[in-house]
């Protein structure tokens, strides 16, 4: 066994390889505080033939780490929640970029959180257990990497804050790279300038090399050998016979603008050079395929870096065309339609009640806690005209949704301003690169179209890189083409005054600072446009909530007074539920909450709680009904659940010979409180709000 133990972010920060796991390709352990993760890995010996490189990360937090045993029927763990999905892509996107091109032997990393100390977070922890896990094993992989957490709490930089510090930090930046470069960051923020995240950049990559080294020390002392493995190639004939057919007809179907017509261009033309090809290479159509793939790629790639030009006809900071509308959905309580280019999403927002929250339960808090603003993404086959099966919410949805809901979230009003649940909701229904950002700006002018205040609009944009060499050429607006072809995705959202959320991922080894901090400042002027365009339709949100919304009411009571709302059994609260059509929900704080889309059936549930709780007052006046009669008066109900005895004598000033020549069970009648005994009994009186006259003398 090995380890290595420093102070990382004034935590002692442990590596240790060779005690768990030891039937895997390589396995390794990272312990932070009390928070301890292993990655362990295997790989295949052969092979494989699938068309991509098949990297597979699972994460998987364990119930006992955090001593909980999991809720259900089944008591174990199941299938992986979205905490745990969003962790495993952190991983694999770290992960990812560092294997040598052309490398197809399988490989499975898998993440365990085996104890939690709910106060450091275990993502970061399982990118750097699996980079030594890689490190020391045959696998060729160019690490080591680290992931760090960076925040900012009072204008103080924290290196892998605490969930405690997190909270009062206006920034929440994970990245991991090399020690002198960055290949993945993944960051939410509220609403800060780009040369703050370049300081966190900065700041993060510190953290990095000295858990690098500390990966180092254990390589040197227990690395194994890389494996031998042969990177598939074309034959060079087929190649040079591919350029030649080849050539010309990529650049001209690469250059058609609507994708549609390059995608059909581009097929037509691998399915005639494959038959050209066929009486000469009879054995060789993969090579033919992946030669024609080559000049596809080096051609868009040569004709960005060396004229400047895209595919599509833009020069590199141009926007395609933009443009919005809203309140398509006539009973969705806010809608939008946001396009851009070919990529287009429709978002609806619903606003619900307190009933409505998402109910969360993980390893990193010790209760369950709530969730009152969800945005979900959908990305349908039809939207990029494929035929796929439906299997449920993919792994790559749950992360664009993550990404535009903490986008959007920096901006929400405080909820006790505005105690509603929102989802979002957002349906790709074309998509021709960044539907993501399309999403925030989409979900921006839904919610706005709701009613929903929010701090400022928010819109995002896609950046992308083609790097040869000393040749960079940053993009903006990126195409699905130029994603797929080029070496990097580069997603930043956010307002006029700052960003809010960021999402970086690369091809090659790492960036460098000033390659980020060039993306962050043309992405900055490119969403300034998409704000002006927004603007136009919609430019803060609607004065009224829709008619089909519910009407929220808070009401702040002494916590005491909660059983009087209740009632024996819940009674009195299904009362007033009943009798006014309105939701009612109270938290242990003495917080009500009351939701009624008529918004008149919420102002007389307020008022019914009012009363219920309000105190009766000697000498105040009353309006009260009469709830029963008697030989020797009435009963008065002055405040709910509240009666006071309105005496035979007190009915008027002359002589009452019978209480129902007055007053009859029901009747509504104006009462002043004379008194409140030591028992809490109330004595009323109807003549002292009469005049006195002289037919009333006895």
């Amino acid at each position: 066994m090995q380890h290595v133990e420093q102070l990382v972010g004034g935590r002692k920060f442990r590596l240790e390889t060779g005690r768990l796991a030891k039937l895997a390709a390589a396995s390794a352990v990272v312990q932070y505080g009390e928070t301890m993760v292993l990655a362990a890995i295997t790989v295949s010996d052969s092979e494989s033939s699938l068309p991509f490189f098949p990297l597979t990360v699972e994460y998987r937090e364990k119930s006992y780490a955090a001593g909980k045993i999991p809720g259900g029927f089944f008591k174990r763990e199941g299938r992986p929640g979205e905490e745990e999905i969003l962790a495993a892509r952190l991983i694999d996107r770290s992960l990812r970029p560092l294997f040598p091109k052309g490398f197809k032997n399988e490989i499975q990393v898998f993440v365990y959180v085996l104890s939690a100390d709910q106060e450091n977070d275990a993502d970061i922890l399982g990118i750097t257990a699996a980079s030594l896990a890689l490190s020391i094993s045959k696998v060729p992989w160019d690490g080591p990497i680290a992931g760090i957490r960076v925040g900012r709490v009072e204008g103080e930089w924290v290196l892998n804050p605490t969930f405690e510090q997190l909270e009062l930090s206006d920034l929440d930046l994970v990245a991991s790279g090399h020690s002198d470069s960055i290949v993945m960051v993944e960051g939410g923020a509220l609403e800060v300038s780009e040369d703050t995240i370049t300081d966190a950049l900065v700041f993060a990559q510190q953290g990095i090399a000295d858990i690098v080294a500390m990966q180092s020390e254990i390589v040197a002392q227990v690395g194994n050998p890389k494996m031998e493995w042969t990177k598939w190639e074309p034959l060079p004939e087929i190649v040079e016979r591919v350029q030649g057919l080849a050539k010309g007809r990529v650049e001209e179907a690469l250059n058609l603008a609507e994708k549609t017509e390059r995608i059909q261009a581009l097929a037509s033309l691998r399915s005639d050079v494959a038959d050209e090809l066929a009486e000469e290479f009879p054995d060789n159509r993969s090579d033919i395929k992946r030669a024609v793939n080559d000049v596809e790629s080096a051609t868009m790639r040569e004709q960005v870096l060396e004229r400047g030009e895209r595919v599509d006809g833009r020069d590199l900071s141009t926007v395609r065309p933009v443009s919005c509308e809203v309140g398509l959905l006539p009973r969705a309580h806010g809608s939008a339609l946001f396009t851009r280019g070919q990529t287009q999403a429709l978002v609806s927002t619903t606003l619900g009640t307190v009933r409505d929250e998402q109910r969360i339960d993980n390893i990193d808090v010790a209760q369950e806690t709530t969730k009152s603003f969800m945005l979900h993404y959908n990305f349908p086959s039809f939207s990029v005209g494929e035929v796929r099966p439906v299997r449920g919410v993919s792994r790559r949805e749950i992360g664009h949704g993550h990404l535009a809901e903490r986008a959007l979230q920096a901006l929400l009003p405080p909820y006790d301003e505005f105690p509603y649940t929102i989802r979002v909701v957002s349906d790709i229904l074309e998509s021709n690169g960044s539907s993501s950002m399309a999403t925030v700006c989409g979900g921006s002018l839904a919610m706005m179209d709701a009613g929903v205040p929010l701090k400022a609009p928010c819109a995002g944009v896609a950046m992308g890189l083609i790097k040869e060499g000393e040749k960079v050429a940053v993009l903006t607006d990126i195409l699905g083409a130029e994603d797929h072809l080029g070496d990097m995705d580069f997603k930043i959202a956010g307002t006029r005054d700052g960003i809010t959320a960021i999402q970086m991922d690369i091809k090659i080894g790492g960036l460098s600072h000033e390659i980020v901090r060039d993306a962050l400042g043309k992405a900055r002027d490119a969403r300034l446009h998409i704000l002006d365009v927004m603007a136009q339709t919609l430019d803060s949100e609607r004065s009224e909530l829709s008619k089909y919304a519910p009407r929220i009411i808070t009401i702040q009571i002494d916590p005491e007074k909660i059983g009087d709302i209740i009632g024996p059994k819940g009674k009195i609260i299904r009362g007033i539920q009943d009798e006014t059509g309105a939701e009612l929900n109270v938290d242990d704080s003495g917080l009500i909450t009351i939701s009624a889309v008529d918004g008149d059936a919420g102002e007389r549930a307020r008022q019914i709680i009012e009363g219920i709780v309000k105190d009766p007052e000697v000498g105040q006046v009353y309006e009260g009904t009469v709830k029963s009669t008697t030989a020797f008066g009435a009963f008065v109900e002055i405040l709910p659940g509240k009666e006071g005895l309105l005496h035979i004598s007190e009915l008027q000033h002359k002589r009452t010979e019978k209480t129902e020549d007055v007053v009859r069970k029901g009747d509504t009648v104006r009462v002043k409180l004379l008194e409140i005994d030591d028992r809490g009994k109330m004595r009323l009186s109807r003549k002292a709000l009469m005049e006195k006259t002289e037919t009333a003398k006895t």
